[in-house]
């Protein structure tokens, strides 16, 4: 499948739901069309009960997501009533990634900068191989980063690491960026792919409506109270305890075989 003339692409195999950022001349900058490529690649997947989990990664090998198009910036962000018509043209696929029920996985290989990091914060794990850079580089642009961007990062490392991101501007290496907290796991380059295949491979067979509950109740932890809605997080975890996937998990626990979950 493809999306955004050609530089989203997306393909479904075992369960896994894959889109890659194709803009490798420009370090997989994205576009305003990118964005819109990436929402409705997630609409598929979400659509799709044969996706139990979805992974995010760059063509190329140079770059994640290098952050956004730059060349785009003069037209579409030269001022702060531009950049809030960008902002508004942009939050479907912010909001699409940000809402997505099932598990996302960003595999991030060489750079991660920027905007092209906010999206990797958006995902449930960050795994990256050696050789990635991280950063956002607002101070040296003289810009500011929106509140949710900014949440997601004070979220993952702390107020101290968030403050020397943002305010040097400047790149973390992988090893750096792990010792943070801001990614989860480092893995050789050479090794990455089948890193995160054993890591989405474990995710496709467990039972999709505990994956969707719990993913709920984490964004509900890290939600301000007064937006938390209870009422459906415990509707949620109700429909797991009266799931035939429930019935199925303890009658294969007590047969001694793995368990097939349909997501019923």
């Amino acid at each position: 499948m493809q999306f955004a003339d050609g530089k989203i692409l997306a393909r479904i195999e075992a369960g896994v739901g894959t889109i890659v950022f194709n803009q490798p001349e420009k370090r997989n900058a994205m576009s305003i069309a990118m964005w819109d490529g990436m929402a409705e690649a997630l609409d598929i997947f979400e659509a799709d009960a044969a996706v139990r989990c979805v992974v995010l990664e760059g063509a190329g090998g140079k770059a994640f997501v290098s952050g956004a198009d730059i060349s785009q910036f003069e037209k579409n962000r030269s001022d702060a009533d531009a950049q809030r018509q960008y902002n508004a043209k942009t939050s479907h696929g912010r909001e699409r990634l940000a809402n997505f029920d099932k598990p996302v996985i960003a595999k991030i290989q060489g750079f991660c900068m920027g905007g092209g990091l906010g999206i990797a914060m958006s995902c449930d794990m960050r795994i990256a191989g050696t050789g990635s850079e991280f950063g956002i580089p607002a101070a040296k642009l003289g810009i500011a980063y929106g509140f949710d961007m900014v949440t997601n990062l004070v979220n993952l490392v702390g107020p101290a690491h968030a403050h020397f991101i943002l305010m040097t501007g400047g790149r973390l290496d992988a090893a750096e960026a792990e010792r943070m907290g801001l990614i989860n796991k480092l893995h050789p380059a050479e090794s990455l792919d089948a890193e995160v295949a054993k890591i989405t491979a474990t995710i496709a067979v467990n039972a999709p409506l505990s994956l969707r509950a719990n993913k709920r109740t984490v964004r509900a932890v890290l939600a301000d109270p007064a937006d938390r809605d209870m009422a459906a997080i415990a509707a949620n975890q109700d429909a797991c305890f009266d799931s035939a996937d429930y019935r199925e998990g303890r009658r294969a626990f007590m047969e001694k075989r793995k368990p097939v979950f349909t997501g019923a």
